[in-house]
């Protein structure tokens, strides 16, 4: 038996990026091949895209993790390393993501819709692409990225123009099978509907409309009594909400007037934030229909009949229909599809998406460097260029130390720490990586080449900070499980 699973938590894993290649090309009769190590691949990323031919989130219920294909490290003989592969994910129309805060991220409604869930790792460049006047045989390369990780609440809202609300067993799933070639179950007992219902109504002409059931909503169904809290989020996107009224109900206390009476206070008490964020306004302000169902028994046409003109005193086109003996579906149908339709002509136009360019500015220096609240004298420099940069940073070659450093001063973190007023010594944190500040001096081009691998300022005391020393000594760290850079020689 299938099941229904409107809401459900993901846990998606990007692909890491792979390692670019230090190597050196080794041939006879050339003996200054030079650097030929190629790039690593970029990790393959985690995206969700709607489907039209899914229907429910079932499938993200038994498998909850999603983690695409890493990238695939550089090599000798300029050999870059394949891209991963992305991870499509299948949806239904009308996802919605949130993150673990409660966050709505993305509202996927439309066939090809997309969202990156999670970001695939860059790949490490190889010894090939970092060759400079300063360095013109590197020997390093640099480290991949590691992929994103992020846990995700996707929760289904049903794409539907008309929503069907009522008491258990009005009929609601009755007159779904009779306006659409929907087959929901049916049954005479209360909350034989479990799941909502979606059917598509065609006039004969050129209107087509959807139509969905909302089953279990009772009084206090808000605060999440019964299961009508669980399916309320499905009428956020209807164009048109219908009262479904059981004329022929024989409880005590029971009668159309109440019976909506209920149901809207049920309605005003539930505030979605989605049906403001997709331009739908509050519910209260979509239109009304009331469908007095069962009329075919006698005691529920009189019924209908009295409360027939009080109900039409409130403004809202009132309908007599029997889904049994298949009265006034006719006339119903045409007037739902007018709804619909007058509904879609009063609101307003999308824009069309266009692509939005923005610029970097020139003086974007693209990090900051605040004080360290939990460190006296301490400063933590953020920003995606550093903190990527360090996690790209082979800490065991002086070599690619003496890189991170010239690349943070040309970014300018030397000169805003010293602005700042930071002492030599004082704790200075790039991502997840703390160390001992002190200006360093010989930066890039001023720096006397030696042999590969070593950098001059990590072996003088004179010339080089306690940062570069002590992260050349201390951190042997790698950012994921592929190893570090390859080291090649062809001969």
């Amino acid at each position: 038996m299938s099941r229904f699973v409107d809401r459900v938590t993901i846990h998606a894993h990007a692909g890491n990026g792979g390692h670019g290649c230090s190597s050196v090309h080794r041939e006879k009769f050339k003996p200054l091949g030079g650097p030929d190590g190629g790039n690593g691949g970029h990790g393959g990323s985690v995206r969700l895209v709607v489907d039209p031919q899914v229907h429910t989130l079932l499938d993200f219920h038994f498998r909850p993790h999603a983690k695409a294909s890493n990238g695939k490290p550089g090599m000798g003989a300029n050999r870059n390393g394949a891209n991963g592969e992305d991870l499509v994910l299948k949806v239904p129309d009308g996802t919605v993501v949130l993150d673990t805060d409660g966050r709505m991220l993305a509202d996927l409604v439309g066939e090809g819709t997309e969202f990156v869930a999670a970001e695939g790792g860059r790949g490490g460049l190889g010894n090939a692409a970092l060759v400079s006047r300063a360095r013109k045989a590197p020997g390093f390369a640099l480290l991949g990225e590691g992929g994103a990780e992020r846990d995700l609440l996707l929760e289904l809202k049903s794409v539907a123009d008309v929503g069907l609300l009522g008491f258990p067993s009005a009929g609601k799933s009755s007159l779904v099978s009779v306006l659409s070639a929907a087959k929901p179950k049916i049954a005479d007992y209360p909350f034989t509907t479990l799941a909502p219902n979606l059917g598509v109504v065609n006039t004969g002409g050129t209107d087509v409309f959807t139509i969905a059931d909302v089953p279990g909503l009772i009084p206090g169904a808000a605060d999440g009594k019964g299961l009508g809290l669980e399916f309320l989020r499905h009428i956020e996107r209807c164009a048109v909400l219908a009262h479904v009224v059981d004329c022929a109900t024989l409880e005590p206390g029971r009668d159309p007037l109440s019976d909506i009476d209920a149901l809207e206070a049920e309605l005003a008490a539930y505030q979605p934030a989605l049906a403001n964020d997709v331009g739908l306004g509050d519910l209260s302000e979509r239109p009304r229909v009331v469908i007095l169902n069962k009329i075919d028994v006698p005691d529920a046409q009189e019924l209908a009949d009295l409360v027939k003109p009080e109900l039409a005193q409130r403004g809202w086109p009132v309908f007599e229909v029997s889904a049994v003996a298949h009265k006034g579906l006719e006339q119903l149908t045409y007037a739902l599809a007018k709804q619909v339709r007058e509904y879609r002509d009063a609101q307003p136009k999308a824009a069309p998406r266009r692509p939005v360019i923005r610029p970097v500015a020139i003086d974007e220096s693209g990090f900051e460097v605040i004080a360290d609240p939990t460190n006296p004298g301490g400063f933590i420099v953020r920003g995606v260029r550093p903190e990527r940069w360090v996690r790209q940073t082979q800490f065991d070659n002086d070599e690619a130390v003496g890189y991170l450093a010239d690349r943070l001063n040309r970014l300018g973190v030397e000169d805003e720490l010293t602005k700042l007023g930071a002492e030599p010594g004082a704790p200075v944190t790039i991502g997840d990586m703390t160390f001992e500040w002190e200006p360093t001096v010989g930066m890039g081009d001023d720096v006397p080449i030696t042999g590969r691998g070593t950098d001059i300022r990590l072996e003088s005391n004179d010339r080089i900070g306690a940062a570069e020393r002590k992260l050349a000594r201390k951190a042997r760290r790698q950012p994921h499980d592929l190893g570090g850079p390859q080291e090649h020689g062809d001969d």
